[in-house]
């Protein structure tokens, strides 16, 4: 960690991840602003990840700066300005001091803080354990048919286990519909998850060797890598490689018919809270022992200016064998490039270019219309603005655009909220939002409002909405409207231990009440 003088660390930690927002949790916001920069430490090294879009005196409503998808459970810093009492010194000539003295001049040593308050020096290899462990149910009613899923999942990033070099992480799921355990048994692959398992060891401060399934950030899009990553620091320089196996496409299980290798330079820079990172890889995948990719991966991501962010990556294909003709060739098949400014203090742009392939989930509980705006949005040009008029009032509009030269799979979206953090007679927060869509097969119309609110502080929160949507096919005279209603409230049995419930209604005059009932309980380590 890197500190300045007068400046210390803020630790919080990402407790619910929307489709749009992340959402930091805090001991106490104090000292942290609207449009601050939240940071996270990859591989030894902050880097500016989160933009802080709302507040409350514990939590942080943000948007993500990386392409990467943040998980619940990440750790985030803020940079604060650390509180310190005043103390009379007497003049003395600094050449009279004793040496430990002549040293605290030069400034107070870079804090982080934690929600325990912890302010100690932390030692080389200092183990750190974070996990849950979690039990949910999803519950589907309709037309009198009902269908409950199960799903219970296990997360834990365990850093210098003992205060030795060894690290684990780990986050595996397992689900199940009730009444078809039989499914499970034919097919447990399709049941069981493993999203992450990995042992770390550390050789020194800034090399590694890890053993597992685990996504390299210095080459995050390429997904999880099977098999055997290394890197090792030279200064600002480093050097690393990966050698192993793709997962399966199918079912995320490991295939060694899809192997893989590689290897990667990066550069890595930070002064004064402005950091650059470059990373330049070169992979070769194969199936079933023919060459079936190969291809250069450049990574970049940089703090311009003192308000302006980049991130960028690519992939260049080097490798094609059309009817059995293999040749060297280069195409550009992936790319993502991100630019964020902080205009003011009251409003940030940000400016997007998408043109990476589509995303696989293996798995997704979100409803259809947050489901539809995702896949049909993603790809293409994007534009953000964010504007704070007043303390507690934020609007925001999004803008996006999806083209092609055959406009095959043209769309247009155009999204605006207005957030009022903090109403004072109900002592709650909400925001009123619409969302546009046009697409070549559909039209769509959807407005909402958003509220929250502490019922008991500290134990008992709530959330409650209301959308209205209205879909036009424009293929057919298929026109549906809809009306969702939602709530969620969450209850803090002990400070690690938290019960969810949520419950989410969609209503069609020309179709049966969609009922979806979701439970989960959490408990934390």
């Amino acid at each position: 960690m890197f500190g300045q003088d007068g400046t210390a660390l803020l630790q919080g930690t990402a407790s619910y991840v929307s489709s749009q927002n992340v959402y930091v949790k805090f001991a106490i916001t104090d000292g942290i602003a609207k449009g601050d920069t939240l940071f996270a430490q990859i591989d030894s090294v902050l880097t500016a990840c989160l933009v802080v879009k709302d507040k409350s005196s514990t939590s942080c409503v943000c948007l993500p700066l990386l392409a990467e998808k943040v998980k619940v459970g990440e750790v985030f810093y803020a940079r604060v300005v650390k509180k310190e009492e005043p103390k009379k010194v007497e003049k003395t000539k600094k050449n009279d001091l004793p040496k430990t003295a002549v040293d605290s001049l030069a400034g107070p040593a870079p804090v982080v803080i934690t929600p325990e308050a912890d302010e100690k020096t932390p030692l080389d290899f200092k183990q750190k354990i974070r996990g849950r462990v979690s039990a949910s149910s999803y519950s589907n009613i309709y037309n009198g048919d009902e269908t409950h899923r199960m799903r219970y999942a296990f997360t834990m990033q365990g850093n210098n286990i003992k205060n030795s070099r060894f690290s684990a992480d780990s986050y595996i799921t397992f689900r199940h519909t009730i009444g078809e355990w039989q499914e499970v048994k034919d097919n447990l692959s399709d049941a069981l998850k493993v999203y992450s398992l990995a042992v770390k060891y550390d050789l020194d401060k800034t090399s590694s060797i890890t053993l597992g399934r685990k996504i390299n950030q210095r080459i995050s899009s390429m997904g999880a890598i099977d098999g055997l990553q290394m890197e090792k620091g030279l200064g600002k320089f480093l050097v690393g490689g990966i050698l192993g196996s793709r997962p399966n496409y199918a079912n995320y299980g490991l295939d060694f018919g899809l192997l893989q290798a590689g290897a990667y330079v990066g550069y890595n820079t930070l002064k004064n809270f402005k950091q650059s990172q470059t990373t330049v890889a070169v992979i070769e995948q194969r199936n079933g022992g023919a060459t079936d990719r190969r291809f250069m991966y450049l990574q970049h991501s940089n703090t311009l200016l003192k308000d302006l962010s980049f991130f960028g990556s690519m992939e260049v294909d080097v490798y094609e064998n059309i009817n059995s003709e293999a040749k060297t060739t280069a195409s550009l098949t992936n790319m993502y490039l991100s630019l964020r400014q902080k205009i003011s203090k009251k409003t940030s742009l940000s400016l997007s270019y998408d043109n990476r392939k589509n995303i696989i989930y293996y798995e997704s509980y979100k409803s259809h219309i947050d489901q539809l705006i995702d896949d049909e949005t993603r790809q293409g040009l994007r534009a953000n603005l964010n504007y704070r008029p007043f303390k507690w009032v934020t609007w925001g509009v999004n803008l996006s655009w999806r083209f092609q030269k055959s406009d095959i799979n043209l769309s247009k979206n155009l999204n605006s909220y207005l957030n009022f953090s903090r109403i004072p007679w109900i002592r709650a927060s909400a925001s009123l939002t619409a969302n546009l869509l046009q697409t070549n097969y559909l039209d769509s119309r959807m407005f909402g409002l958003r509220m929250t609110k502490d019922i008991i502080p500290g134990k008992l929160s709530s959330d409650a909405y209301f959308r209205m949507v209205n879909y036009n096919y424009t293929t057919s005279d298929l026109k549906v409207q809809q009306q969702l209603l939602g709530l969620n409230l969450s209850y803090n049995l002990t400070r690690k231990l938290a019960f969810y419930i949520y419950y989410e209604g969609t209503f069609d005059k020309k179709a049966q009440t969609l009922h979806r009932v979701n439970t989960k309980i959490v408990q934390r380590f």
